[in-house]
Formats: structure tokens, sequence, C-alpha cells
């Protein structure tokens, strides 16, 4: 793959990256599906939100909703599902953002990462690091990096030697080391992610997006 030799610069990540497979990157139609999948798995395990999101499905004959079909279904019904009150408002917001102001790719694919997350945060229920995770696996933005994702932070504290007691020294030392990898730090995450997920004594955690 392209990046690999890029990546490959940094030694220590490039132990990682030379015993794992490459990486590709998709891009998805369905924007609003993707987001609303997004926030009914936060805080959840992958197996619970694979449920709830098959039971979100079902409600519309196992075919992703529009979001007039969303606004049109009462709020007990998407309750009934294993959502809470916030999630189920929040999926409403997604619906009400894309007929009033548009999440097309089309649209999307014109602005850069910043304007994006811009864009996008202002969905109430919709932060930072869910809107990283879109443009890394929706958008299939090449370069990007989740500085606030606890796994890539976790990875990061044992490849590296870091200590994260000093939490804005932490996070500058975070950006300093993805910087190298630039104009490829998203592959840079996914192989971090990965290694992460093999090492058995970093717990598998996911970051808590601060709401507005």
């Amino acid at each position: 793959m392209h990046y690999i030799k890029h990546l490959s610069k940094d030694k220590k990540l490039k132990k990682i990256v030379a015993k794992q497979k490459p990486h590709k990157l998709i891009k998805r139609k369905n924007i609003s599906a993707w987001l609303c999948a997004s926030i009914m798995s936060q805080q959840l395990s992958t197996r619970v939100a694979d449920v709830i999101f098959q039971r979100y499905l079902d409600l519309y004959e196992g075919i992703e909703p529009t979001a007039q079909q969303i606004l049109e279904t009462p709020f007990e019904k998407l309750r009934g599902i294993g959502l809470s009150n916030a999630k189920v408002g929040y999926i409403q917001n997604v619906a009400k953002f894309e007929i009033e102001s548009g999440l097309d790719l089309r649209r999307l694919s014109k602005m850069n990462n910043d304007e994006v997350i811009a864009y996008l945060t202002q969905i109430k229920g919709v932060g930072r690091w869910t809107v990283e995770m879109l443009l890394m696996f929706a958008l299939g933005r090449e370069d990007v990096f989740a500085v606030d994702d606890l796994g890539i932070q976790n990875a990061m504290i044992r490849l590296y030697g870091l200590n994260k007691k000093d939490k804005k020294k932490f996070r500058k030392q975070l950006l300093l080391i993805s910087e190298q990898w630039s104009p490829y730090r998203t592959y840079a995450c996914l192989h971090l992610w990965r290694w992460k997920d093999n090492a058995p004594e970093i717990k598998k955690k996911r970051a808590k997006d601060k709401i507005r």
C-alpha cells in the first residue's frame, strides 16, 4: 500500500505496520445512517450495539430509513428497541439536520476535515470524536488523528513509553508524534487500534464524546 513506506520512517510504528495486513479505506453514501449507527453504539459493547442496530433496521423492514421516516417514527417505538431517551433525541437531531441542512456525501466531500467537524458538531449528540470516526470510516479520509480516542492513547503510551499524568503535556506529545505520520495519520490509527486489540494487558476502551 502507498502509505506503508511513509509510516515506516517511524521506527517504532514500523514494527507494527510490518506485522499487519494493509488497511483500505472506503466511502459510504448514507452518511446519516452511519451517524445514527455510531450514536446508538456509544458506550456499548459491539455485540449489544449490533443487536440494537438490527432491531432498528427491523422497524423499517430491514432497510436503512430516510430522515423523514425517522422523524415519523414515534419516540416510544424507538425507545422500545433499547435506546435511551437521549440517544433517541440525538438520532432525531441527525434526521432533522439532514432535512434542513444536508448530509449527502457530495456536500461533505467538498469540505476539508476541520470544516466537516465544525459542520457536523452543530448537531446535538454528535461530538468531535464521532465526526473523526466518520471521516475515517465513512468518508475515507487518509489524514485524521483521533487524539482523544482512549484506544489510540493507550497504544501510544505503550509503544512510545509516554506518561499521561500531565494531560496537557501528554496531548502535545501525541500530536507531535502524529505529525510525522501526516498525510497518512488515519492508517497509523488503524494499525495502532489493531495492535492494541491484540495486546491483552490493554483494556478496550472508547472515547466519550463531549456533547454540546
